[in-house]
């Protein structure tokens, strides 16, 4: 169980986390969203006491990080992958972690199988690429067989296959009862991995939750109807107050309206459908939705046309 609360950061006069307060708990998943510059790096940095918040404090299982007595068994952390000697061989820097909390070589190579970089494990980290420096970082954070993870964009430079790896370790460490909090701007990836949510704004908690309590509160819904005579069924779905966006001459997303009744509607009238199904938008939808009003930086509008 990790617990924030009332934490609180400034860099001269720009306040960047701000009386932040949250839960993470055991067993699931939990992803860290935000916009760019809402203070999630920040907040992880002052969680681990990389930097010195002004007030607030955070507690792994109870105890502040300081005063872990082992801290690689316990809080496991990878804040940025980058953040290695470039002239260490890979298994070179993971035996100083291992030698620096009396842990046996023996672990090394383990955690380098586990990750698969056992077959590099002697070349530099110079000659990584980005993806093969995270799944070192990950071998870090597994040495000590922590109790809590904490990785801030985990999937950052990995193919496919690897993201889907990260993916499943992480789920397989929640499922063992640990406490796992990941930062990420893949939502889709958070969509699938993970149970819980909290959302921070401009340094402050916007929402706190389970994915699908944030997604059924937040996401646009519809109805997506497809039927060779759909134009039969304008005029009432409209008496009934819904909105109509056509998609082609046989298909419209409905709002305003649920399937129920537009499927009464239907057969008073004798059309035939071919589809007729409740549609929810995605976590990204949800996100954007709630975090609106949060965004320090806002992209320009981008034409379609040529």
């Amino acid at each position: 169980m990790i617990t924030v609360g009332d934490l609180t950061k400034r860099f001269g006069s720009k306040l960047a986390v701000d009386h932040l307060g949250f839960e993470v708990r055991p067993g699931v998943v939990t992803g860290f969203l935000g916009p760019n510059g809402s203070g999630k790096s920040t907040t992880m940095r002052c969680m681990l006491e990389l930097d010195r918040a002004e007030s607030g404090t955070t507690l792994f299982d109870g105890r502040r990080f300081r005063d872990l007595d082992q801290p690689l068994h316990q809080v496991g952390a990878l804040l940025d992958a980058g953040y290695v000697h470039p002239g260490r061989s890979g298994r070179n820097h993971l035996r100083w972690l291992a030698a620096s909390n009396g842990l046996p070589r023996r672990r090394v190579d383990e955690v380098l199988e586990l990750v698969g970089l056992t077959s590099v494990a002697g070349a530099r980290v110079r000659t990584y690429s980005l993806g093969m420096k995270q799944r070192l970082g990950l071998a870090g954070v597994l040495l000590g067989d922590p109790t809590t993870v904490i990785l801030d964009e985990p999937a950052n430079g990995l193919d496919p296959e690897g993201i889907r790896w990260i993916r499943d370790v992480l789920t397989h460490l929640a499922s063992q009862g640990r406490t796992v909090l990941v930062s990420s701007h893949q939502l889709s990836e958070i969509a699938l991995m993970a149970h819980d949510l909290i959302v921070i704004g401009q340094g402050r908690l916007l929402e706190q939750g389970t994915v699908a309590e944030f997604v059924e509160r937040h996401a646009e819904r519809w109805v997506r109807v497809q039927s060779p005579g759909i134009f039969e069924l304008q005029q009432p779905l409209e008496q009934h107050g819904a909105t109509i966006e056509v998609i082609d001459d046989t298909t419209w997303h409905v709002r305003g309206s649920d399937s129920r009744t537009i499927g009464e509607l239907a057969a008073a009238r004798s059309v035939v459908l071919y589809e007729l199904s409740p549609q929810t938008g995605s976590l990204e939808d949800a996100f954007l939705q709630v975090t609106a009003a949060a965004q320090e930086y806002r992209s320009g509008h981008v034409d379609g046309g040529a």
